[in-house]
């Protein structure tokens, strides 16, 4: 019988492993972005089908050696692609390729022509539609999550262990307040990571915070509230599905501790809508002091609509408690783990004040009968089993490296930019100097093939022209790039 070689170093020559493996060169990953490089080679190459489902990876020691990287780095990309649910751990048959990811279409040219238009000054409520369908190369939109990092192994294995649970009963119609399991699981939450203490009995399961505006609007025109302050700047889309709801949203100002209280009271407004642990788009937190000041308008009547936006996703400051567990019969909260886990699958929560808690079930109960229950089971088994807390501690190592990669790609090529949020959530806003309408750097960007928001659509009173720019769903690769051509294009007006 034949022997392998042994190569110069010690190691036996191998047609799996070392530098011939994908023809690997660790110089073409990015400064600190080495994981991110290797998961995104080693997903490349099982969509296209180099390495086959049922074949194995190299050892994580074997490869990292080859590369001349630390262990961690090839440990923590195999373990992404573990969470995708792409390999898959099969003790001394090593790391083996379970599952192909979906082939992305083809890239779409930089040249390539977009809607006529595609941001306007003054956006219809399809904008978002029109906005989303349109074509990037590089899709730095805020609010999208890393939708690759979904933990697909860690659902199905819920998933298998909810239904070997079930029984005929439970696939019938469900409390149109949600599967108690989930209202059980969701109080637990947000007491150990909210501060907010809540029987499971009054958690309301919705298909995510629009739901929950929806719902809210209808329980509360019902009792004569058809007027709900906004922050300004505040989310478009938030103020858009208010408005659909004939509900007016008064523009109430935020600065640097958050919500002008004094605004919100001359205003006249008897509901606001918040997102006072990561405002959205500044990223500022509610300080303490305006904090004190919302307290003492609640106790005048005031009602609050607090959306606990990008709460979970923090890195460099301590946690920001929810204002619900300081006023539970003065705020309505909402949740949602669109961010968390992905959009699609369309859960959420809501905690109302007791006086309003009767009227919004009673909207819930009309408006569908409630959401699909088996999803609900399942992240239940996610939040009680610590798998959704094991995904939150990956993905903020994971947004802090991104982050961190578009805030050097911002010194570099958008110098004159001041940065906005940078300590929480999944986006930064940047506000620009100079009066080139940012509506206009936007559409330019695009025909580039860099997708981006303007920060003036967030915007019911004039301000400084800016973007707000989404950090989570793309490597840093992609980030340097996608910044490289809003500085040709801001250089260029």
């Amino acid at each position: 019988m034949s022997r392998a070689k042994p190569a110069l170093d010690g190691r036996t020559n191998s047609s799996v492993a070392g530098s011939d493996f994908l023809h690997l060169d660790v110089t073409d990953a990015p400064p600190g972005g080495r994981a991110d490089w290797l998961a995104g080679r080693l997903r490349a190459a099982i969509a296209d089908g180099r390495i086959p489902v049922g074949g194995r990876l190299p050892a994580t020691r074997v490869l990292a050696a080859d590369l001349g990287v630390s262990r961690g780095v090839v440990v923590e990309a195999y373990q992404r692609m573990v969470e995708e649910g792409h390999v898959a751990g099969r003790g001394r048959a090593g790391t083996v390729v379970v599952a192909a990811p979906a082939v992305p279409p083809t890239p779409v040219p930089a040249a390539a022509p977009v809607p006529a238009r595609p941001f306007p000054p003054a956006p219809g409520t399809d904008i978002f539609d029109a906005v989303r369908a349109a074509p990037a190369r590089i899709d730095l939109t805020p609010g999208v999550p890393d939708l690759a990092a979904f933990p697909r192994a860690a659902w199905l294995r819920a998933e298998r262990a909810v239904l070997r649970h079930l029984v005929a009963s439970d696939f019938g119609y469900g409390d149109p307040r949600g599967a108690p399991a989930l209202r059980r699981a969701v109080a637990a939450w947000l007491a150990r990571y909210r501060g907010v203490t809540v029987d499971p009995a009054d958690v309301i399961v919705t298909t995510g915070v629009s739901q929950a505006l929806g719902l809210l609007a209808q329980a509360l025109r019902d009792v004569g509230i058809t007027r709900v302050a906004v922050e300004d700047p505040g989310s478009l889309g938030v103020r858009q599905h208010l408005n659909n709801w004939r509900v007016e949203t008064p523009a109430v100002p935020v600065d640097a501790a958050g919500l002008r209280v004094a605004d919100l009271v001359a205003c006249g407004a008897p509901a606001v809508m918040l997102t006072p642990a990561h405002q959205f788009p500044t990223g500022v937190v509610l300080d303490g002091d305006r904090r004190r000041q919302l307290a003492a308008w609640t106790r005048d009547g005031g009602l609050v609509i607090e959306d606990d936006y990008d709460a979970e996703h923090r890195y460099d400051r301590p946690p920001v408690p929810a204002l619900r567990a300081a006023l539970p019969e003065s705020v309505c909260y909402a949740g949602s783990v669109s961010k968390l886990l992905a959009p699609a699958l369309r859960i959420g929560w809501l905690l109302v004040p007791a006086r309003h808690r009767a009227d919004v079930v009673d909207a819930r109960r009309n408006a569908d009968l409630g959401n699909a229950v088996l999803p609900q089971l399942v992240l239940a088994e996610l939040m009680t089993s610590g798998a959704l807390e094991r995904q939150l501690r990956l993905l903020r190592r994971r947004h802090v490296r991104r982050r961190d990669a578009m805030i050097a790609a911002i010194v570099r090529h958008l110098p004159g930019a001041t940065v906005h949020g940078a300590a929480a959530g999944l986006h930064l806003t940047v506000t620009l100097t100079g009066d080139v309408p940012d509506t206009d750097l936007a559409t330019a960007a695009l025909e580039r093939g860099v997708k981006v928001q303007p920060l003036s659509w967030h915007r019911q009173r004039p301000g400084p022209p800016g973007l707000v720019l989404g950090y989570a769903a793309n490597p840093a690769t992609a980030i340097e790039e996608g910044l490289a051509v809003l500085g040709d294009v801001l250089r260029s007006r």
